[in-house]
């Protein structure tokens, strides 16, 4: 019997990084999962620990912060010995025009969505380097990253830097067996999206599909890539957003 796997999923108290930690969950791995806020990372825990299939345990704070980082690597290690999956969905979006955009807005999403991601990428490659099986590594993107998205300039660039981080470390960590691929999700629904009365419906007028996706359309994918199912797959952008990309028109009309 294969050993368990063992998951990281940062940003996971609600939403699409919940649903991962979820399905990671039900494929067979533990799970460690951060949220900024320890309610949800607590409810979370709660919520998954029911499911049986593998141990789960939380792990609050900035997961951009170097010492959130360092404390979910100790879990695992101090749990379970390794570090097989990672997930560095933890961002933010702060919406503003482009001539107005102020430095500490633009500094906060750099902090959180890129150099997050890039340090916690860095920290469990270090600890993948080391392990027979190496690792695989997921990085969340938006499709705001490949099309234009009216008051999203500074949040579109930090997502198209990510998904550079994750084509360019194919050089640096293949030969460590590590696989690192970003996922780009389009409208979906989740707890943020539907305090919006109209998003449903806006988006299911422009979603060649015909709906905004939910988190397990989200997740299929991300524990896809994570999986051995994937395992020739690395430095690799999977977009899922119902087709929107293909036409892109505007939700401002």
């Amino acid at each position: 019997m294969k050993p368990q796997k063992v998951a990281i999923v940062t940003g996971a108290g609600q939403g699409i990084g919940l649903e991962i930690a979820r399905q990671l969950l039900e494929s067979g791995s533990h799970v460690i999962l951060n949220d900024l806020e320890q309610s949800l990372t607590d409810e979370a825990v709660a919520s998954l620990a029911q499911s049986g299939k593998g141990a789960v345990f939380g792990c609050s704070g900035d997961s951009s912060s170097e010492q959130v980082i360092t404390e979910l690597m100790n879990l695992a290690m101090h749990h379970f010995g390794s570090v097989d999956q990672v997930v560095a969905n933890a961002g933010i979006t702060l919406f503003g025009n482009f001539l107005e955009y102020s430095r500490e807005d633009f500094f906060e999403v750099a902090r959180i969505n890129q150099a997050g991601t890039f340090f916690l990428t860095q920290a469990a490659a270090r600890i993948m380097k080391s392990q027979p099986n190496g690792g695989s590594i997921l990085l969340t993107s938006s499709v705001t990253a490949h099309q234009s998205h009216e008051n999203l300039a500074a949040y579109a660039m930090s997502k198209a830097a990510v998904e550079m981080l994750a084509k360019n470390l194919v050089l640096e960590l293949a030969p460590f067996g590590i696989r690192i691929n970003t996922i780009a999700p389009g409208a979906t629904m989740t707890e943020r999206t539907t305090s919006d009365p109209n998003y449903i419906n806006t988006w299911s007028k422009l979603t060649p599909l015909g709906r905004p996706a939910n988190t397990t359309d989200i997740a299929a994918a991300a524990t896809f890539l994570l999986s051995d199912a994937a395992r020739h797959i690395t430095g690799q952008t999977l977009i899922v957003d119902g087709g929107w990309t293909s036409i892109s028109p505007s939700p401002y009309g």
